[in-house]
């Protein structure tokens, strides 16, 4: 994955998709699939919005069945399950708990009813899939950080997990495998109309400052929370990074103080704890987690744990921007994830709303209305396509035996099995730089499954532009250590030639990073 401005100036394209996203992601994999000549950049990192802020879920949404949005929920497990299959790196079966305790808003009956709903709208379930039921005791053993004293109860149910940042990430590839211009730090200056319809726009390198008039038939608008749309509502969720409390299954709790869902995931070996859900009406480039969230995650967590979280447990934090339909509704929580394109008098698509889970076939909407209105007729060809990076032969039997072979090189069993979800059939490369130095088998830091050779390889080959890209999206470091200025330094001299990186370069790369954590 290299980044060439000049490759924007030499062509017309059929569509230019600005934001690089999720949807834009998709979007733009899916309009190259089917023949279009695509162009797709962001004003920043891939992923640097929402899109690396969300829950890491690919999910139907339980608790939409609640507000009876039925629709929304099928389609988002029906995305869910072609995903695992297309996907088994990048999307993975979680299992849920959810207890009832003596003082739940909802029942065990409620809950039996709803569970039975949402595998019922999944479709066709195996029986490691659907939902169970166990008592008091059973429960408490198979969460033994939850305070046992409060328990009746409990289930469980299964919905999946990703690294959202990858994901984006791994469409990026795909798009330009499949002959897309892709450019990230790349700002859409201003539109160009003819006879009141886009036809193209002014763009800027924000890395050389250099500038281009990138003429397209189409142009597609899906920048998330910068869409300057008077009609979206913007919420901000934020969430927390804690020691590890939990197994391999993860926990759906209810808050007290609203009433609303929050998660206890695993994650790279510790806990991600979220979402808060409050509407946000600041500066969409400076969203930042307050002292009062931090405290609202914290208390509800706090009242169900048989441990005792301060702010001195928390490891890193971030927070990210939803972008909802307008509605009277005064609870944020209250309304609907779903997804609308708008169509400007001028031919400009936006995109709004929606969810990571079912962003691909919304995308495949936007792609249908960019080939009609080019007059193209060519199918959707990202449902149930195998990912990018998805190996040829059975992903099970494919992964053991790479997980084996990395540990041969050195690379401990726990991090070798982050390695191949997080780059998969591309690891052969990663098992390339570890033979020319041992050295790189090594973990980054101790407490997370990252190795050195995952960060060289992500520096050389995935469109790092800066440091903060390189340790927040390509590997969550910012979020996942408390990292010391001494050992962010010491990343930085590493990669640095790799990143065609001077002294001053580096050390501007290493201040803003620094400003970050």
């Amino acid at each position: 994955m290299k980044r060439d401005f000049a490759q924007l100036a030499e062509q017309h394209f059929d569509v230019l998709i600005c934001g690089g996203g999720i949807y834009g992601a998709w979007t733009a994999y899916d309009a190259a699939l089917r023949g279009l000549k695509v162009a797709i950049v962001d004003q920043g990192d891939w992923a640097s919005g929402t899109s690396s802020a969300s829950t890491k879920l690919i999910h139907g949404g339980l608790r939409y069945l609640e507000s009876l949005d039925f629709k929304l929920v099928k389609k988002a497990l029906r995305e869910r399950e072609m995903l695992k299959k297309v996907a088994p790196h990048r999307v993975w079966s979680l299992r849920f708990g959810i207890p009832v305790f003596k003082d739940s808003r909802l029942n065990s009956i409620h809950l039996k009813v709803g569970l039975m709903l949402y595998d019922f709208l999944a479709g066709t379930l195996g029986s490691d899939q659907v939902h169970r039921h166990f008592s008091r005791a059973a429960f408490a053993e198979c969460f033994p950080c939850l305070n046992p004293t409060l328990l009746t109860g409990g289930f469980t149910y299964v919905d999946a997990q990703t690294d959202d940042a990858r994901l984006v990430l791994e469409l990026i590839d795909g798009a330009l495998s499949a002959g897309a211009v892709c450019l990230n730090y790349c700002k859409v200056t201003g539109f160009i109309e003819d006879k009141g319809q886009v036809c193209g726009a002014k763009v800027q390198d924000k890395v050389d400052g250099k500038t281009a008039v990138v003429y397209a038939r189409q142009i597609v608008n899906a920048i998330g929370q910068w869409t300057a749309e008077s009609g979206c509502r913007l919420t901000k969720g934020v969430h927390l990074i804690l020691p590890k409390v939990l197994g391999n299954e993860a926990l759906l709790l209810t808050a007290k103080a609203d009433g609303r869902v929050f998660f206890m995931i695993p994650w790279y070996g510790l806990t991600l704890l979220g979402t808060t859900d409050t509407d946000y009406s600041g500066d969409v480039d400076q969203v930042c987690v307050e002292a009062d969230e931090v405290d609202y995650l914290l208390t509800e967590a706090n009242r169900v744990l048989d441990v005792n979280w301060t702010e001195a447990d928390i490891i890193g934090r971030y927070a990210g921007l939803r972008v909802l339909k307008q509605s009277s509704k005064t609870t944020p929580s209250a309304i609907s994830r779903d997804w609308e394109l708008k169509v400007a008098d001028n031919g400009l698509l936006t995109s709004n709303g929606g969810k990571i889970t079912s962003a691909r076939e919304d995308a495949a909407q936007i792609v249908n209305m960019l080939c009609e209105n080019l007059g193209i007729s060519e199918p959707c060809k990202t449902n149930g396509r195998p990912f990018p990076w998805l190996p040829d032969q059975d992903y099970r039997l494919w992964s053991k035996v790479a997980v084996d072979e990395a540990v041969t090189r050195g690379i401990d069993k726990e991090s070798a099995q982050w390695l191949i979800r997080r780059h998969a059939k591309r690891v052969s490369m990663i098992f390339q730089l570890i033979e020319q130095d041992a050295a790189l088998a090594k973990r980054i830091t101790p407490s997370l499954p990252f190795i050195l050779a995952d960060l060289v390889f992500c520096a050389g080959n995935e469109m790092v532009v800066h440091l903060e890209d390189l340790l927040r999206r390509r590997i969550p470091l910012l979020i996942l250590a408390k990292t010391t200025q001494s050992e962010l330094r010491s990343l930085a001299e590493m990669t640095a030639t790799t990143l065609g990186w001077d002294e001053t370069a580096l050390n501007n790369e290493f201040v803003m990073c620094i400003k970050k954590i």
